[in-house]
C-alpha cells in the first residue's frame, strides 16, 4: 500500500489520506504556486504506527529514504552531505485543522559539522540561529524538555551579551548551543548528529503527537474522531530568518473576526514561523509589507485571490519570504468567529462565488448556537479569574448573585436582583427558581440531567456536574479549593464552555438575527426533516415559534404541575384517601390543564402539537424534607406522620422502571382522561372561535400492544363523550406512542397497528439499552471517553450502532405496517447534528428539541439532506 506521496502526486480531495495540510500543499503545487518541494506520509501510516510495534522499521524506513533521495534530486541539494545543504521541516497535518495541537520541527538536518558548512554558504548568525532553534524544538517535541527551559538560557545569554540572539557571534552562538545540549544531558538524552536519525525520530514524534493530551482535548471539543491519525509533511526549508529581506507571516483573505472582505494578517521580519505563533516578538500588520517588500506583497495578493477562488472560502495562509522570494507554506479554510462565518457565507453567495447550498455547508450548527446566545466580552475574559469548570450544559453567558434555593431566587428576583441558582442538583420543584435565574450551576448531574434539560428549554445558560465545587446548601456556601463563596456573592457562568468565573463579566450579543434568518430560510428550503420543539410553558413555546419551530414535538405535561398552587393539588390527588378527595383534586387540576392547553393550542393553531400524557412516577411530586412535609400536612389537614407513611408506601426501589407512564394510565385511568378532557375542551373552544386545531396525544412507556389498546380505548371514549357533550362535529386528531423501550422497537410493527404516529424518546431508550443512568453517567464518562470506550456521551449524540439500530429496526417495522407512518424523535439527541444526519438516512420525518436549539437544528437538517444527496450521487 502506498504510504508516501510527493506534493505533485496529490490534490485537495485527498484529505482523508494526506491530511488537510498535505492535500492543500499538493493542490497549491498543481496550481503552480511557489510551494517548497516535499512529500507527505499518509494518515494511514500514523494509524498503523500507533497500533503496531516495529511498523515504522518494517514498512516506512525504506520508502522515506527513497523519498528523501527524490527530494534531493528535485532541489539539487543534499540532505546527507555538507554542500549544497538540504534542510527540511517535519510538520503534522490531520484531516481536520487542529492548529497548534500537534508538533512541528524546523531546520532538521543540521549538526555540529553541517552548521559550520551552512554558515559558510549563508551567514554565520543565520546558520547558528537555525541550529539553535532545531535543538530547542527537537528537545521539546521529542524528549519533552520544556521549551521554557531553553528560553531561560537564551534570555540569560542575551542579557549577558547585551544583544539579541540574531546578533550573536559564532562563539556566542556555540556557548548557547552547548548550554542547550546540557539540558539534554540532564535528561540523559543526546541530540542526534545523523540527519537520517533526526528525521526518523522526528517523524515518530509527530505521529505520537496525535495522542498528546492537548490534541485529545481539542478533538473532544470539536467532535473530531480519535481514529483518523495525522499525516506528516516533509518539506524543503525556506528561511524567513535569513536577513532583513526575509520574513514570515500569517494572513487571512478576509477578516476572521467580522468577515469583512479585506486581507487581514501580520508578519515578522527576519524570523521563522514559530515566532509569529509564540508571540515572542510583536508582528507588523500585513499592510506594512507593501512598503518593505512590494514585489512579494503584490505576488501574495495574487496568490491569495487564486486560493480563495479555488477553495471558494476564506483562506488562512502561511508564507515565508526568503531573501525577497515569496513561498506559500500552507493554506486552509480559516478559523473564524460565528459572526464572520455567517457574513462570509452570505457575501460569497451574493458575489456568485458559491451557491446557497454551499453556503449552508460553510456555517456549522455550533456557530448558529453562538449567534443566538450572549457571550462574554473577550476583553473581559482576558482579565477574568476562573473559579471552576464543569459540563457546558446549555449555551449562553450570564452573571448574578449566588442563591441556593428556588425560594431565594424568587425573592431576589422580585427585588430586581440578577441571580445564579447553585445547587448540588435541581429537581422539578426548583422550576420557579430556575425560571427567574440568569444561570444555573449544579455540582452533580450530566448533560441530560434535570438542570441541563430545563435550562436548554428556557434558553438559560447552565453548567452541570461541576464537581470541583462543594455546594453546602444548608450553610449557604460554596467551596472550591481554598476559596469560599456565600449567598449574594457574584459569579459569571459560561454555558458554552462550562467555565465559572468570579465577579461580574460584561456580555455582548455577537450579531443581529437578520443575516441568520436569511440563512435559515435557505436551510428550510433544502431540509427533508422538519424541526419541532419540546415545550411545556408559554415562554418556551413563544421562543420556539420565534426560532422557526414547525410545531410542538413534545409537551411534557408533568412540568405543568409544579407551580406553587398546582403542586398542592397534585399532592392532594396522590395522597387522597377517598374518591371524593381524589375527584376534588382532579377537577382543580383539570381547570389548570385547560388553561395551559388553551393558550398553547392558541399559539400553535394549525401547527402540530403533541402532548405527552403524564409520565413520571407519583413519588416525584411528593416532598422529601421534613419542613415541606409538615407544611403539606397542614394544608391537607393531616398529620405529618400519616403523610410520611403514605410517602413511604409509594416509594419504589427503581422508580424509572416502576409505576409510571402508561402503567399509571391503566391503573388510574382518570388521570389520563382528565388530561385528554383538558386538551379537547380547549381544542373544541378554539375551533369554534375560528382556529384549526388538530390535537395529537402521545402515550408514554408502551411496551405491549395490549397496553396501547387499553389506554387508547379509554381515551377514545372520553373524546367521543366530549364531542357529544359539546354537540360538535368531530375534527381530526391523532393518538400515538412514545417509543422508548427496546421491546417497543422490536415490536413496532404490532404497535403501528394501533398508533397514528411514533416519537422516539431517546433519553429513556438510551438509558434502557445501555443500562446507564443519565443523571450519573457524568461520574465515569470522562474516563470512558479518554480510554476510547465511548466516543461521545450517548445521551447527547446518538449511539448509532446500538440504540440507532433499534430505532432503524422500529422505523422499518412500522413502515411495513403503515407505509406513511409519521415518525419523529423528541429525545435530547433531536438537536444534535450527528444524530440528525443519521435520522435523515433512516427516514425520520421530524426532530424535536428545546427552543434555543431550533436554529442550529434547522441548519443541521439542511446539511443532513445535502450531505445525504451528495453521498447518494457518489454511491450511484
Amino acid at each position: 500500500m502506498k504510504q508516501i506521496y510527493r506534493f505533485n502526486e496529490g490534490n485537495a480531495d485527498m484529505k482523508d489520506l494526506l491530511g488537510g495540510k498535505g492535500a492543500n500543499l499538493a493542490e497549491m503545487t498543481s496550481l503552480g504556486l511557489p510551494v517548497p518541494a516535499g512529500f507527505t506520509i499518509a494518515t494511514t501510516a500514523c494509524v498503523q504506527f500507533l497500533k503496531q510495534e516495529n511498523y515504522f522499521e518494517q514498512n516506512l524506513k525504506k520508502d522515506i529514504l527513497e523519498a528523501i533521495h527524490q527530494l534531493e534530486n528535485e532541489t539539487g541539494k543534499s540532505f546527507l552531505t555538507n554542500e549544497p545543504i538540504l534542510l527540511v521541516s517535519v510538520r503534522s497535518g490531520a484531516k481536520f485543522s487542529m492548529p497548534g495541537m500537534m508538533d512541528t520541527i524546523l531546520n532538521l538536518g543540521l549538526n555540529d559539522i553541517k552548521v559550520k558548512a551552512f554558515a559558510k554558504l549563508t551567514d554565520s548568525s543565520f546558520a547558528y540561529d537555525c541550529y539553535r532553534r532545531l535543538i530547542q524544538m527537537f528537545g521539546d517535541v521529542v524528549y519533552g524538555i520544556a521549551k521554557e527551559s531553553f528560553d531561560k538560557i537564551l534570555a540569560k545569554y542575551e542579557a549577558s551579551f547585551s544583544k539579541n540572539a540574531t546578533d550573536f557571534s559564532i562563539i556566542e552562538q556555540e556557548r548557547v548551543i552547548e548550554a542547550y545540549k546540557d539540558l539534554y544531558y540532564i535528561q540523559q538524552k543526546e541530540f542526534p548528529q545523523d540527519p537520517i536519525e533526526q528525521l526518523f525520530i522526528a517523524i515518530k514524534a509527530v505521529f505520537h503527537s496525535w495522542e498528546n493530551p492537548r490534541a485529545k482535548v481539542y478533538r473532544q471539543l470539536h467532535d473530531i474522531p480519535f481514529n483518523l491519525g495525522t499525516a506528516v509533511n516533509i518539506q524543503t526549508m525556506v528561511f524567513g530568518n535569513s536577513g532583513e529581506e526575509s520574513a514570515t507571516g500569517v494572513a487571512f483573505t478576509r477578516n476572521p473576526a467580522t468577515g469583512e472582505k479585506k486581507l487581514f494578517g501580520e508578519f515578522l521580519r527576519n524570523a521563522q514561523g514559530e515566532d509569529v505563533v509564540a508571540g515572542i516578538r510583536t508582528p507588523q500588520p500585513l499592510s506594512e509589507l507593501k512598503k518593505l517588500q512590494p514585489n512579494a506583497y503584490t505576488d501574495f495578493i495574487h496568490y491569495a485571490e487564486i486560493l480563495e477562488s479555488r477553495y471558494r472560502d476564506m483562506q488562512n495562509i502561511e508564507f515565508t519570504i526568503d531573501k525577497g522570494q515569496l513561498f506559500i507554506l500552507q493554506t486552509r479554510n480559516g478559523k473564524r468567529t460565528a459572526q464572520a462565518a455567517l457574513s462570509i457565507a452570505l457575501a460569497l453567495v451574493e458575489d456568485k462565488v458559491i451557491t446557497k447550498k454551499e453556503a449552508l455547508l460553510q456555517v456549522t450548527p455550533t456557530m448558529v448556537e453562538q449567534l443566538i446566545h450572549p457571550v462574554f466580552d473577550p476583553k473581559a475574559l482576558e482579565e477574568a479569574s476562573l473559579l471552576a469548570e464543569g459540563l457546558p450544559a446549555s449555551p449562553g453567558a450570564a452573571s448574578g448573585q449566588i442563591v441556593f434555593t428556588a425560594e431565594k431566587a424568587k425573592e431576589f428576583h422580585e427585588k430586581g436582583r440578577k441571580v445564579v441558582l447553585v445547587r448540588q442538583e435541581t429537581s422539578p420543584e426548583d422550576i420557579e427558581g430556575m425560571v427567574v435565574s440568569e444561570a444555573i450551576v449544579t455540582s452533580r448531574g450530566g448533560m441530560t440531567s434535570h438542570a441541563a434539560v430545563v435550562a436548554r428549554g428556557m434558553g438559560t445558560c447552565c453548567v452541570a456536574g461541576c464537581e470541583a465545587l462543594t455546594v453546602n446548601e444548608e450553610n449557604l456556601m460554596i467551596t472550591c479549593d481554598n476559596q469560599v463563596l456565600t449567598e449574594g456573592d457574584i459569579i459569571s457562568v459560561d454555558g458554552s464552555t462550562g467555565r465559572i468565573y468570579q465577579s461580574k463579566l460584561q456580555t455582548v450579543t455577537p450579531i443581529s438575527n437578520q443575516k441568520l434568518q436569511l440563512l435559515l430560510s435557505w436551510a428550510d428550503e433544502q431540509a427533508d426533516l422538519s424541526v419541532r420543539t419540546n415545550a411545556e410553558t408559554l415562554q418556551d413555546l413563544t421562543a420556539a415559534i420565534d426560532f422557526g419551530a414547525s410545531g410542538i414535538g413534545l409537551a411534557r405535561t408533568e412540568h405543568m404541575f409544579f407551580g406553587e398552587n398546582r403542586i398542592l393539588e397534585m399532592r392532594r390527588l396522590i395522597l387522597a384517601e377517598d374518591d371524593q378527595e381524589f375527584e376534588v383534586a382532579l377537577q382543580r387540576l383539570l381547570h389548570f390543564q385547560q388553561d395551559d392547553f388553551y393558550h398553547m393550542l392558541e399559539i400553535t393553531n394549525e401547527k402540530p402539537m403533541i402532548v405527552r400524557l403524564l409520565d413520571p412516577p407519583m413519588h416525584e411530586f411528593l416532598p422529601k424534607d421534613e419542613q415541606t412535609i409538615a407544611e403539606l400536612a397542614a394544608s391537607l389537614n393531616k398529620s405529618p406522620t400519616k403523610i410520611n407513611k403514605q410517602i413511604n408506601q409509594l416509594h419504589e426501589t427503581n422508580p424509572m422502571l416502576g409505576h409510571r407512564g402508561c402503567r399509571l394510565g391503566i391503573t388510574e385511568a382518570r388521570i389520563y382522561q382528565m388530561q385528554v378532557e383538558a386538551i379537547f375542551t380547549s381544542a373544541i373552544q378554539l375551533n369554534q372561535n375560528g382556529y384549526n386545531v388538530k390535537p395529537e396525544i402521545m402515550i408514554p412507556l408502551i411496551a405491549e400492544e395490549k397496553e396501547l389498546i387499553e389506554v387508547k380505548r379509554s381515551l377514545l371514549q372520553t373524546i367521543e363523550d366530549l364531542f357529544k357533550k359539546y354537540d360538535v362535529t368531530p375534527f381530526p386528531f391523532e393518538i400515538g406512542t412514545m417509543i422508548e423501550l427496546p421491546r417497543a422497537c422490536m415490536t413496532a410493527d404490532q404497535l403501528a397497528k394501533e398508533a397514528d404516529f411514533f416519537s422516539f424518546g431517546t433519553n429513556d431508550l438510551t438509558q434502557m439499552t445501555y443500562g446507564f443512568s443519565r443523571d450519573d453517567i457524568g461520574k465515569f464518562l470522562s474516563i470512558y471517553k479518554e480510554k476510547g470506550i465511548l466516543p461521545e456521551d450517548p445521551f447527547q449524540s446518538l449511539d448509532q450502532t446500538g440504540v440507532g439500530q433499534l430505532i432503524q429496526t422500529a422505523v422499518t417495522k412500522a413502515r411495513q405496517t403503515k407505509s406513511d407512518m409519521k415518525i419523529g424523535v423528541c429525545g435530547e439527541v433531536g438537536g444534535d447534528p450527528q444524530s440528525i444526519a443519521f435520522f435523515q438516512q433512516i427516514g425520520i420525518d421530524y426532530v424535536s428539541c428545546s427552543a434555543y436549539r431550533i436554529p442550529a437544528a434547522r441548519l443541521a437538517c439542511a446539511q443532513a439532506t445535502l450531505n445525504d444527496c451528495r453521498f447518494a450521487k457518489v454511491t450511484l
